[in-house]
């Protein structure tokens, strides 16, 4: 694979330029941008970050919501940039959107440390970052709308579809657990594991021609998940194909 790559959520230009250099001298492909719009927009058109860092106070977008929105799409790493030291602040973004908080000022080499441990949990970085997921001639992902492609026909995800899949194809070829999944998917929520049963049951019906004998997703019983194919680097999809309207709710 190639650098992780690194989306930067920070108005503040001079403190947006020191990370972004500093980062990118030491390995990272970073990707500076200055409001929660512009951080979407950037994800929808270039594809997932390995990490995002975004700082709350931001011109027209809080930090939370953009966290919110980024967290909607898939189950993407984020530490908090911030000025702001208060308990309670930090205690709802670690519980709903985050990794890690870190607070200015601080050093750059702090900063990168606190990256890579957050990057040392993730199971997996091979998982491509780019607009279209292909993970083979059936099958091509773009989580950023939410939507899979299954042998040309395209569907819709709800936000906890997208996030369960992703959290799958990150650990693509090892069984993840179900509180591991629960505690991704949900983690300021009390979820147990019918709520989970359901939620892939549906995610089957779209991912699956049978869902009663699947390909892509296998269970082990009293365990978990397993995501059975490791997708390629993930190329552009050509085409537009009509989209399903996909199932409300979350």
């Amino acid at each position: 694979m190639g650098k992780t790559k690194i989306l930067l959520v920070e108005d503040d230009q001079h403190i947006n330029k020191l990370i972004t250099d500093y980062m990118n001298s030491h390995g990272f492909d970073v990707t500076a941008v200055t409001d929660g719009p512009e951080a979407l927009e950037h994800v929808r058109q270039r594809g997932l970050p390995h990490l995002a860092l975004v700082d709350l106070s931001l011109p027209s977008m809080h930090g939370f919501e953009v966290s919110n929105k980024l967290k909607s799409m898939a189950d993407v790493p984020i530490i908090f940039v911030t000025a702001s030291s208060d308990t309670d602040t930090v205690v709802q973004g670690l519980k709903k959107y985050a990794e890690d908080f870190i607070v200015k000022p601080f050093e750059l080499r702090e900063l990168e440390a606190r990256v890579q441990v957050v990057l040392a949990r993730m199971p997996s970085l091979d998982y491509a970052s780019e607009p279209i997921i292909r993970v083979d001639d059936n099958l091509s992902i773009d989580f950023a709308h939410n939507r899979i492609v299954v042998n040309g026909k395209a569907y819709g995800l709800t936000p906890t579809e997208s996030i369960l899949l992703h959290v799958l194809l990150r650990n693509a070829g090892r069984v993840v657990e179900n509180r591991m999944l629960i505690a991704r998917v949900w983690p300021s929520e009390e979820v147990y594991e019918d709520t989970l049963r359901v939620h892939m049951h549906r995610l089957r019906r779209k991912l699956e021609a049978d869902s009663h004998h699947p390909h892509y997703i296998r269970t082990e019983r009293g365990v978990g998940y397993m995501f059975t194919v490791r997708p390629p680097e993930g190329l552009t999809l050509e085409g537009e194909e009509e989209l399903e309207e996909s199932e409300s709710g979350v």
